[in-house]
């Protein structure tokens, strides 16, 4: 009887004991997987340049290559199947040391075909679960992101500034935030095409990311406007940062993707902070993006801290 997630399984089976490799072999596929089986590791890991398998089971004891180099080798070359190795009970130290160099577990001989049943299952459950928790961090990792840019898009931005608020007043903690904005823009993609717009989005992106700190959150905000959060900093520490980010772009010579120049271009920084200058999300958003407005007015290429002068609702 086929076992209910057997279909579409490819297992490989490595031992020189034909005896041993067609009583497993048959088992398995009675139970409805595909088997594949060869004498020797050569011989295994020339298949396994060939084809993809889901599972393999190697015996230990083998000459020319043993269960352990062989084992040693697929984990080298970045297979991520499973490895089960067959021993006897005299070396159960070896099966040991094989599954030190990256096998997933063992069988013993004598067989036991419930044994073997059971191994062979959990197996390739484990290797499933850690597929789908791998596919769950991709696309969460897909949805928290600007596809353009690669930092953390408007949605979680926003997300994550709510919690920091929320932290930052439940343990009187300071936070700053900066609304940063590419100078004369809509100029660059008149003059030299979207194209290359999105070429210095990214770059600029790029140079955010790397001259912030592991503990700040940059987000694109949208078009040409980044945000960078700062968590337990507070406004003259985050003014530091901000001057640095301002002047790591001002001294960039920026290109296009075909290498033609485009020269220097600048942003403005608005930063705001709470509990200084906001005393909630929607107040240190306003607060930040006015400082950015007021920089903007002021002859842009510039850092301002939000004043005091309240913008108009």
């Amino acid at each position: 009887m086929a076992e209910p997630n057997a279909k579409n399984i490819s297992i490989l089976i490595v031992d020189d004991d034909a005896s041993a490799r067609d009583m497993i072999a048959d088992l398995l596929t009675e139970d409805g997987y595909t088997v594949s089986t060869t004498d020797n590791g050569t011989h295994a890991l020339t298949l396994l340049e060939q084809s993809t398998f889901d599972l393999i089971i190697s015996d230990l004891m083998m000459p020319q290559m043993n269960g352990i180099e062989l084992t040693k080798r697929i984990k080298a070359a970045g297979i991520d199947a499973p490895i089960i190795v067959i021993t006897g009970f005299a070396t159960i130290e070896h099966a040991v040391e094989s599954m030190k160099a990256g096998a997933y577990d063992f069988i013993t001989k004598p067989f036991n075909i419930d044994q073997i049943k059971i191994t062979v299952q959990k197996a390739l459950e484990t290797k499933r679960l850690q597929k789908l928790a791998g596919e769950r961090e991709f696309y969460k990792q897909l949805s928290n992101s600007d596809e353009m840019t690669g930092l953390a898009n408007y949605r979680y931005f926003n997300e994550m500034l709510q919690k920091e608020v929320e932290r930052a007043l439940r343990y009187s903690r300071p936070l700053s935030l900066m609304m940063i904005d590419i100078d004369d823009f809509k100029a660059c993609n008149d003059r030299y095409g979207h194209l290359a717009g999105d070429t210095v989005l990214k770059q600029i992106a790029l140079l955010i990311k790397n001259t912030t700190r592991e503990s700040d959150l940059v987000a694109r905000y949208g078009g040409e406007e980044f945000t960078v959060i700062l968590p337990e900093t507070a406004e003259d520490e985050a003014r530091v940062v901000a001057e640095r980010i301002r002047d790591a772009i001002a001294q960039c010579k920026f290109t296009t993707d075909t290498n033609k120049q485009i020269g220097h271009i600048t942003i403005t920084i608005g930063l705001s902070s709470l509990p200084l200058k906001a005393k909630n999300k929607r107040d240190l958003i306003r607060t930040a993006d006015f400082a950015l407005y007021q920089g903007k007015a002021a002859g842009k290429n510039r850092v301002v801290i939000f004043s005091q002068i309240k913008p108009t609702a």
